[in-house]
């Protein structure tokens, strides 16, 4: 039963976590195409708000996938694919972190296009992981 409230408590955090990601490079589009002003300055906000909301949801979803993975002994090469994949998206929030201190620097280096692609990241990341935790293909 211990299994079973893990997971879903895992798969919660982790849709959670995924939310933030798909929104918040949304924002940053928004912000790269906006004035200094209002409109700028509430666009901040709006990430910086999400940003650290998104944050302790992202470490809850890895404390609990490492719960599942030490605790009950899941393994197989689909896991190391997944595991770096989670590897990856650790370092692209991270990123995006670095990318909202730029824009209250007044330091941002790319445009709305580029953040339209880089959007795009997490939902392929997301494919190929439900891919792999479902069909277990290796």
């Amino acid at each position: 039963m211990a299994y079973l409230y893990l997971k879903a408590f895992h798969i919660i955090f982790v849709t959670s976590w995924f939310a933030g990601l798909f929104y918040l490079p949304r924002i940053f589009v928004n912000l790269a195409m906006a004035a200094p002003g209002a409109e700028y300055d509430r666009l901040l906000l709006m990430a910086r708000k999400l940003y650290r909301f998104m944050t302790p949801l992202a470490v809850l979803a890895l404390a609990l996938g490492m719960a599942l993975w030490q605790g009950f002994g899941i393994g197989g090469g689909w896991l190391h694919a997944k595991l770096t994949l989670v590897a990856l998206l650790i370092a692209y929030h991270l990123y995006c972190g670095k990318l909202y201190r730029d824009f209250v620097a007044g330091a941002n280096r790319h445009s709305h296009v580029w953040y339209r692609y880089f959007n795009e990241i997490p939902v392929l990341a997301l494919c190929a992981v439900v891919i792999l935790v479902v069909v277990k293909p290796f």
